[in-house]
């Protein structure tokens, strides 16, 4: 099988720290979303919406969506349950993944997206016709990430990790968010002392660095 991968972009980080958590390997194939690769006629024949990662099958099957992907392997290789081991712990990281996903994750792509100028006509990820960047999402953005920080810091404090008792795909999926929140200049200040120290531990994990 291969991982069609971009190095810089969150989603495809996200499964590679996943992999390296479970500690398996898969061929890499590099994207480069700079020249735009993910919209040229090879790559949108594996996956029509032009967004990384996707994951090619030994059959030529193809899974897209970087949560879909690591689900996947979950299921070949069910330990350490990054997912939560009993039906609670489950409900907890999917209640969790979601939020950071919904609240976080969407600030900061908002505020990207919708404030640089190489995103000019692209203010959406994926094949889509030219869409124009809409300023006030920014300052939404600006809302929504501030609220969401917050909320974190709040529930991490007396926690190690954010879902269960254990690091879980709803750490990673934390993770991948504040890094690429700096990228999108939203604060993560450090006076969110449980956030920072979360912040700190995740960030030591081998895997951070896949």
């Amino acid at each position: 099988m291969k991982l069609y991968d971009a190095d810089w972009a969150p989603s495809p980080r996200r499964v590679r720290l996943f992999l390296a958590e479970k500690g398996v390997e898969v061929e890499r194939v590099a994207v480069d979303l700079r020249a735009n690769e993910q919209l040229g006629a090879a790559y949108l024949g594996r996956n029509p919406r032009g967004m990384v990662p996707a994951l090619e099958l030994d059959d030529g099957d193809v899974i897209t969506e970087s949560a879909a992907i690591c689900r996947y392997f979950e299921a070949l290789h069910p330990e350490p349950a990054l997912f939560g081991a009993s039906p609670l712990d489950i409900a907890r990281v999917e209640s969790w993944t979601r939020r950071v996903e919904s609240d976080g994750y969407a600030a900061a792509v908002y505020a990207m997206r919708n404030t640089r100028p190489s995103f000019a006509d692209r203010a959406a990820v994926g094949n889509w016709p030219a869409i124009a960047q809409i300023p006030e999402l920014a300052q939404r953005a600006q809302i929504m990430w501030g609220a969401f920080i917050e909320a974190v810091d709040a529930h991490l404090t007396g926690r190690e990790w954010l879902a269960t008792e254990g690091y879980s795909f709803a750490d990673i999926t934390l993770l991948v968010t504040l890094d690429f929140a700096r990228a999108a200049k939203l604060d993560v200040a450090e006076r969110f002392a449980a956030l920072t120290r979360w912040h700190a531990c995740a960030s030591a994990r081998p895997s951070a660095g896949a």
